[in-house]
């Protein structure tokens, strides 16, 4: 069987863009042209998945990441790997599994999506980025010598900071302006740049590493990625007010109350859940711009997702 490249989140906010781009790399490759890519998706039925099915070089399988182990990996002679874990309390347990049983495999190359580079420390206060901080280490441990890999960390993504902003205005649109007395809630600060990035151009940069013929030079490597402007929750307030025509009378800024209402209800009231309020505090104290995004993802695929284009694209989805 021919070696294969496996991809964990196909359908998630970055596996997607990367689902598309990487066969058409691997046939320009000098070393990757006879591996597989196989995409992974809990449900075969779902929309997301049965696009990924039409894309030319992907066989798109049905399997709950959760559950792969060695003997799973073998069969499908994986060489390497991605993996976006869900952001959620036992996120550790289970992505830590997934790189014990790669190298148990003999997996070559993981690249894995970690968070905000400010964020990625053993004592930050949200619990995600302390999960992602563990793995990195155990991933650079004595241990794991065999195993190459590659972990990315991204800004927060722009069209998750920009959905409330996207919904108000299209509820604008439905009610006439009926319920412009609602609060608009922006998670961003009111003047405080940060380069929020498009989870597509995350994708694509994932994309080309997994397609490089020799990932040597990007082992133990950790990137950030940023998009390529600064954004300000004024710039995004002006953008519904130039939609809706008139002004938005009630806004607040750095609001993460919304946060928890992605996680299942049975979860909102956890104190490891309630701790994801603190993400944006680096972004809110002006560390997370888009001047720091590592050198070498401008070189290799620069992100060019900007706010307009995207603002755009979402108002109209």
């Amino acid at each position: 069987m021919a070696p294969s490249i496996l991809i964990v989140g196909a359908t998630g906010n970055t596996g997607r863009a990367l689902t598309e781009t990487l066969p058409t790399l691997l046939k320009a490759s000098k070393t990757l042209q006879d591996h597989r890519v196989i995409a992974l998706t809990r449900s075969l039925a779902s929309p997301a998945a049965q696009q990924l099915t039409t894309i030319p070089g992907v066989e798109v399988v049905e399997k709950n990441w959760k559950d792969i182990n060695t003997t799973w990996l073998r069969e499908h002679s994986v060489a390497r790997a991605f993996i976006a874990s869900a952001v959620e309390p036992v996120q550790f347990a289970y992505e830590s599994g997934f790189h014990v049983a790669a190298k148990n495999a003999g997996v070559k190359y993981v690249v894995r999506i970690s968070t905000v580079e400010s964020n990625v420390r053993p004592d930050c206060e949200a619990y995600y980025p302390r999960a992602h901080w563990a793995i990195e280490a155990m991933l650079g441990s004595p241990e794991f010598e065999g195993v190459q890999w590659t972990s990315l960390q991204p800004n927060a993504f722009l069209s998750f900071i920009i959905h409330p902003a996207v919904e108000f205005a299209k509820r604008h649109r439905k009610t006439g302006g009926q319920g412009d007395q609602e609060t608009l809630r922006l998670m961003v600060s009111k003047d405080v740049p940060v380069g929020l990035v498009n989870a597509d151009d995350v994708g694509i940069f994932a994309a080309h590493l997994l397609a490089v013929d020799d990932p040597t030079p990007h082992n133990k490597a950790k990137y950030v990625l940023n998009g390529p402007e600064d954004t300000t929750g004024t710039e995004i307030v002006e953008l519904v007010e130039n939609e809706i025509g008139g002004p938005v009378k009630n806004v607040t800024f750095e609001d993460v109350s919304v946060v928890t209402e992605f996680f299942e209800p049975e979860l909102r009231s956890d104190s490891l859940v309630i701790s994801v309020e603190h993400a944006m505090e680096p972004a809110w104290e002006g560390k997370s711009k888009a001047s720091t995004t590592s050198k070498e993802v401008l070189e290799i695929a620069a992100p060019k997702g900007r706010l307009v284009d995207l603002w755009k694209q979402m108002l109209e989805g």
